[in-house]
């Protein structure tokens, strides 16, 4: 198995495990590789650090955390790693109600319908609606990282 430090043209980094470099290119070739927070197509292999075993030697020092190339914070990978759970979070401890957000929404505001945390989708023009009629949305992105478990 070969795991590999990749990054997308967004400068999000994120890893890949391939079965081989072969299959690394082979994905790479046909476009079936894309960045995990963006969707963005344009992944390249980044530079990483072997680990030797060597018999006899620990190795008390941590790994240090993959930097984004062009990122000016050296947390970037932390801050996108911990991104990632809160939104990952959210979307265990919701229910998603899907194209029917705003209809949703209105009906617990009037009492209609039991108060539950709901996520969906909405429109910019109703999000709007909805914040201008005092009922509380935050507007999350569509990440594709979100949808699937990650490893």
């Amino acid at each position: 198995m070969k795991v590999l430090n990749l990054g997308c043209a967004q400068s999000h980094v994120f890893e890949g495990w391939f079965g081989s470099e072969s299959d690394f290119q082979g994905q790479l070739e046909r476009g079936l590789l894309e960045c995990p927070m963006c969707g963005d197509k344009t992944v390249r292999k980044l530079p990483s650090a072997p680990r030797l075993n060597l018999s006899g030697q620990s190795d008390s020092a941590p790994a240090p955390a993959p930097v984004a190339a062009g990122t000016a914070d050296p947390r970037a990978g932390e801050l996108q790693a911990e991104y990632l759970r809160a939104l990952r979070e959210v979307m265990a401890r919701t229910e998603d109600v899907g194209e029917r957000f705003a209809s949703e929404a209105r009906r617990m505001h009037h009492g209609e319908v039991e108060p539950r945390q709901i996520r969906g989708r909405a429109s910019v023009a109703e999000a709007v609606e909805l914040i201008e009629e005092g009922i509380g949305v935050l507007p999350l992105p569509d990440l594709p990282a979100v949808k699937d478990t990650l490893q």
